[in-house]
């Protein structure tokens, strides 16, 4: 699947959960998932739990996290010690 085919898997609303990133059609966040994933779970198990989710809208929520991160500049807070 496309790039552009996953990243259509994802809406903004400002009504919906905020204008927070959600799976089309849930009220399951990008963040949620990708939380759900950094805590060991993985994609089966998730689907598993939410009755409609597939695959692809789990690695949506990876790719829209990764593309997001493509355009954000980081600053230090502080140096760091060499």
């Amino acid at each position: 699947m496309t790039d552009q085919k996953l990243l259509e898997r994802i809406s903004m609303n400002p009504n919906v959960v905020t204008g927070k990133p959600v799976i089309r059609g849930t009220r399951l966040t990008v963040e949620y998932i990708l939380n759900l994933l950094a805590h060991g779970q993985d994609a089966e198990e998730i689907i598993r739990e939410y009755n409609g989710l597939t695959v692809d809208d789990v690695r949506a929520c990876i790719l829209f996290a990764s593309k997001t991160l493509e355009t954000t500049l980081f600053m230090p807070l502080a140096a760091e010690n060499a």
